[in-house]
């Protein structure tokens, strides 16, 4: 990739992330690992307690990068049809019409999803993993560039369905957004004191450009050590007794995804070992399946932390 198109990438996605910094405050991290998956055409689930901003973070990088927004609020009653749409009769025309529904947006977010019924989750299922929805028989492509951010709360069991191994395995990256600090959390007040940050952001690109830069990181260099290094890491998953089920290889396309992505917003043309650690977790850890003995919340964590400090980091690796 040449530099003047890393820049490119690394000032934009930059400017993007100072524009969603207005709304979202101290989440630097967290920002840009939903910008490094946006940016790998990757799908997102933020999963937090209630109050800490998560719907504000789809808002704001939808608003930033000037794409369509659609919101789609997770209830049990929700029907498969209010999320990909339905056939409505014409008078005009004496035909069936199809309304879209709310998937039909450049980023759509799915709020308290695991409150719906598994049947209705699995709606998404075909938007996201084929950018296509099927109704009656007839195939409509999904708007480009397209990111579903879900979202659920990880302290309500009550009235929730927890979503599927399958359907986990299509979100790119997991993230928690967190508290914020003493300090960050009053920057939020006084921010408030008279409009709500998300008016103070603005589109800084268009879904045009996003596609473009979507398309350059493509050309970020992944050296075959590191290549290698990935693969150690997905493998280690599989033979932990805590461990009933462990990433596929749909979890190494992820972390070699998101690590590009992370290495161009950086400034990088390649991929370090650094970007791979960074990207492990947010990648891996919602695709294990664990069994009774690991009964921490955060566990799936855990692993793969205790992973990467057993597999040896390459120490040669090629760089273009």
């Amino acid at each position: 990739m040449a530099a003047a198109t890393i820049d490119r990438v690394r000032s934009r996605m930059q400017a993007v992330a100072e524009d969603v910094g207005r709304a979202i405050v101290g989440k630097e991290d967290v920002v840009r690992l939903v910008l490094a998956s946006l940016l790998s055409r990757g799908h997102v689930l933020i999963e937090d307690v209630p109050g800490v901003g998560k719907t504000t973070l789809a808002k704001a990088v939808a608003k930033a990068v000037g794409c369509s927004f659609g919101r789609i609020q997770f209830t049990p009653d929700l029907l498969p049809s209010d999320v990909t749409g339905t056939p409505v009769y014409s008078q005009k025309t004496g035909e069936f019409q199809f309304r879209p529904g709310p998937i039909f947006a450049n980023i759509v977010l799915a709020d308290e999803i695991n409150r719906a019924m598994p049947k209705t989750q699995s709606a998404l299922l075909e938007s996201m993993e084929e950018l296509q929805v099927t109704a009656d028989g007839t195939t409509y492509r999904m708007p480009q560039p397209f990111l579903v951010i879900a979202t659920q709360n990880n302290v309500e069991h009550g009235s929730t369905y927890p979503l599927p191994e399958a359907q986990l395995d299509r979100f790119l990256a997991r993230v928690s957004v967190g508290y914020p600090s003493k300090r960050d959390e009053v920057a939020v007040l006084d921010a408030q004191m008279r409009e709500h940050p998300l008016a103070q952001v603005t589109a800084v690109m268009t879904p045009d450009e996003l596609a473009l830069l979507q398309e350059d990181v493509k050309d970020v260099h992944v050296d075959d050590s590191l290549k290698d290094y990935i693969v150690e890491i997905v493998g280690a998953t599989r033979g932990r007794p805590e461990v009933l089920l462990g990433a596929s290889p749909r979890g190494s396309l992820a972390v070699m995804r998101l690590a590009r992505a992370l290495a161009a917003i950086a400034g990088r043309n390649y991929v370090l070992p650094d970007d791979i650690k960074a990207a492990a977790v947010p990648a891996l850890a919602h695709r294990l399946v664990l069994g009774e003995s690991a009964w921490r919340s955060d566990s799936a964590q855990h692993i793969i932390r205790e992973i990467l400090s057993a597999v040896p980091v390459p120490v040669r690796y090629g760089r273009t």
